[in-house]
């Protein structure tokens, strides 16, 4: 694909401006500004009088006293307010900074640099590739295969997985839906990957068990290749019976991808490609296959064919 070719690709000046990030602002504690707004104000005072009046009915003496008294014990609490939410705000203040950077990175050095790219996209995109990984966080489709702004429709959940279209509606389906259906994508590549822990969990299951969890329901999406894999892998250990079922769950989801009939469709015309994929981070490897559609037979025995398989390291 010509937009995937070296001489197309923008280089990011900084590889740490693919490492995600979970943090998020805190945005519950009140303003200490506004807090000293309510103390100062002649209004909001007199609306607190009152309500001292109404609760307490005191004295005028009183009232004067409590008036000299409290603005003292407001004082000292604003202070430690003050310097708890500085605190808070320097904890992450480091964090943010970085991403800042990150972001002005690629400003300066991607989006600057292609403004009549980034101009084309505003107005629409036209990806080539569906692509459905991993959530999890080592595994990030646009740093290992350089797909940059545009090429490439990205789903990502817990063990890239593709649930079947008889399973109801999810956020990985409508996403396909769209990806097909509108972007007329060409390509669907579904990436496995290395000592993924949504697998481990699917392998860690019990036969016919129904769990509460949603981790648990979810991976159970892959009980196909979980029985597969057991069956073919006895003598195993647990660990190597994970690494099989990490492919073979892949090859489930391609098989589950043709059980919607606007992708079948596709694929039997030619219009669309789906394939799978293996990256083993330990190794820093990466395997691909495409489905066969004409060579393989899912009604009779579910033969199951591949072809242009590559492996790159």
């Amino acid at each position: 694909m010509a937009s995937l070719s070296p001489a197309n690709l923008y280089v990011f000046k900084d590889p740490s401006f693919y490492v995600p990030s979970t943090s998020s602002p805190d945005l519950s504690r009140p303003s200490v500004l506004r807090t000293r707004n309510i103390v100062c104000s002649k209004a909001v005072s007199g609306e607190i009088n009152q309500t001292h009046l109404r609760f307490r009915s005191p004295s005028k003496r009183n009232l004067k006293l409590q008036a000299s008294v409290e603005p003292s014990k407001l004082s000292k609490e604003l202070n430690n307010e003050k310097l708890e939410t500085a605190t808070a705000t320097e904890g992450g203040s480091d964090l943010f900074d970085e991403i800042k950077q990150r972001f002005l990175n690629f400003k300066k050095h991607v989006y600057m640099q292609n403004l009549e790219h980034f101009d084309k996209l505003a107005n629409a995109q036209a990806p080539e590739f569906m692509v459905v990984a991993c959530a999890d966080s080592r595994v990030c489709p646009s740093s290992i295969l350089g797909f940059q702004p545009g090429e490439a429709f990205v789903v990502r959940n817990v063990a890239n997985m593709v649930p079947p279209y008889e399973s109801g509606p999810s956020e990985t389906n409508a996403a396909l839906e769209f990806a097909v259906n509108s972007l007329k994508v060409k390509n669907i590549l579904v990436i496995g990957h290395s000592k993924c822990g949504g697998i481990r969990a699917l392998m860690s299951m019990h036969d016919d068990v129904e769990t509460s969890s949603f981790i648990g329901s979810w991976v159970a999406v892959g009980m196909n290749a979980r029985v597969r894999t057991k069956a073919a892998t006895t003598r195993l250990s647990f660990d190597r019976q994970c690494s099989h079922c990490e492919k073979e769950s892949v090859n489930c989801s391609l098989v589950n991808l043709l059980s919607y009939p606007w992708i079948e469709e596709k694929v039997k015309g030619g219009e669309l490609s789906i394939h799978g994929s293996y990256y083993d981070f330990t190794e820093c490897t990466f395997e691909k296959w495409t489905l066969d559609y004409k060579e393989s037979n899912f009604e009779e025995g579910g033969k199951f064919a591949v072809k242009n398989r590559a492996f790159w390291c």
